[in-house]
C-alpha cells in the first residue's frame, strides 16, 4: 500500500482543478479514485479542508456510494451483476460461489491482492444473464464452473 504522503500532491492537484466547480465533491472523489484506484482515508481531511466541509460529511458521501473504495483495489476487479435479470438466472448462487472461491465479500480484495470483488447493478447484458465483468471485459451466462475457468485464465495471465 502506498504512503499517503506520496499521493498527497496528486490529491491536492485534483482539489485545485475542481475547487471552484459547483457541486465539486463527487467530481473530486471520482478524480481521486480514477487516478489512485481508491480514496485514501487520509485524504478525507484534505478534501474537507479544501471544501469547507466536515470530515464526517466527506466520509458520509464516500461510504454512501458503493462505487467508492477506501482500500487499494486488487490487480483485477470482478463485478457481479445483481440486477433483476441476473437474479432471475441464479446470480445469487454465482455470487456465493465467487465469495467462497475468492475468500472475500463484496468490496474486499483477496489477501494476495490479485482480485477485488464488487457488486454492480446491471451490465446491460441481460440477454446473457448472469453476467460479470473482469476488469473491463463482460462475460455472460456465467455459471460457477465458467467462473472458475475465467478465474484460472486470469491467474494464468499474471
Amino acid at each position: 500500500m502506498q504512503d499517503y504522503q506520496s499521493q498527497k500532491p496528486i490529491v491536492l492537484d485534483i482539489l485545485d482543478a475542481h475547487r471552484t466547480m459547483p457541486g465539486n465533491l463527487l467530481p473530486i472523489l471520482h478524480g481521486i479514485q480514477d487516478t489512485l484506484g481508491y480514496i485514501p482515508p487520509a485524504a478525507v481531511e484534505d478534501i474537507a479542508k479544501a471544501l469547507y466541509l466536515s470530515k464526517a460529511e466527506v466520509h458520509g458521501v464516500i461510504s454512501f456510494y458503493h462505487y467508492f473504495r477506501t482500500t487499494p483495489p486488487g490487480k483485477h476487479t470482478i463485478r457481479i451483476c445483481r440486477a433483476e435479470s441476473c437474479q432471475a438466472m441464479n446470480s445469487k448462487a454465482l455470487e456465493n460461489h465467487a465469495k467462497q472461491t475468492l475468500g472475500v465479500d463484496f468490496h474486499e480484495t483477496t489477501s494476495d491482492e490479485h482480485f477485488s470483488l464488487e457488486p454492480v447493478y446491471c451490465l446491460g447484458n441481460c440477454a446473457c444473464s448472469p453476467s460479470i465483468t473482469i476488469d473491463d471485459e463482460v462475460h455472460g451466462r456465467v455459471t460457477p464452473e465458467k467462473f472458475d475457468q475465467l478465474l484460472a485464465a486470469c491467474k494464468g495471465a499474471k
